[in-house]
């Protein structure tokens, strides 16, 4: 498996896919008609000077992508937000877990970030359990922040990795 820097040659690839996983109740808060192509590749650009875009490549195929995005204010520049995709078909292969690493070697090697956050569906047990091995820790809970399609509510739960202190 490689993982490489986005380009704006993927954006149809990593929209087809998001697509398809927001067809799965609460993998993403995105609806499947929710998702512009446009948006993916002001993304890639946008991330090339405020963050990391990367995707997950197998056989010439891509297979899952994620992000790191520093948060816009200056008081908070030390810190990203992360957004994990692992394409439909793939999971279980180890892709999830390549793509974090990836992003906390990122992270260290960045000399003001100092902080991951995310959100993940309390539902999502297999990514929550990724994150938590990866050394993220719980620091919140969104009680019934989620509506799925079907109406369900869902807790979101917050999740931090800490960049200069973690060793996962």
């Amino acid at each position: 498996m490689l993982i490489r820097s986005a380009i704006p040659e993927d954006a149809v690839a990593l929209w087809q896919s998001e697509v398809e996983t927001a067809r799965t109740p609460g993998r993403l808060v995105s609806g499947p008609d929710e998702l512009v192509l446009e948006a993916f590749l002001a993304k890639i650009g946008q991330l090339s000077a405020a963050g990391s875009y990367v995707v997950a490549e197998d056989g010439g195929k891509i297979v899952g992508h994620a992000f790191v995005e520093r948060m816009p204010l200056a008081a908070l520049r030390h810190v990203t937000r992360l957004t994990v995709v692992v394409h439909p078909a793939q999971t279980g292969q180890g892709i999830g877990t390549a793509l974090v690493q990836h992003l906390q070697s990122w992270a260290r090697a960045e000399r003001d970030v100092e902080k991951i956050e995310l959100l993940v569906r309390s539902t999502n047990t297999g990514a929550v359990k990724l994150y938590r091995r990866l050394g993220f820790v719980e620091e919140g809970r969104f009680k019934n922040r989620v509506r799925l399609s079907d109406g369900q509510l869902v807790d979101d739960l917050a999740m931090a990795w800490f960049a200069k202190t973690s060793t996962g």
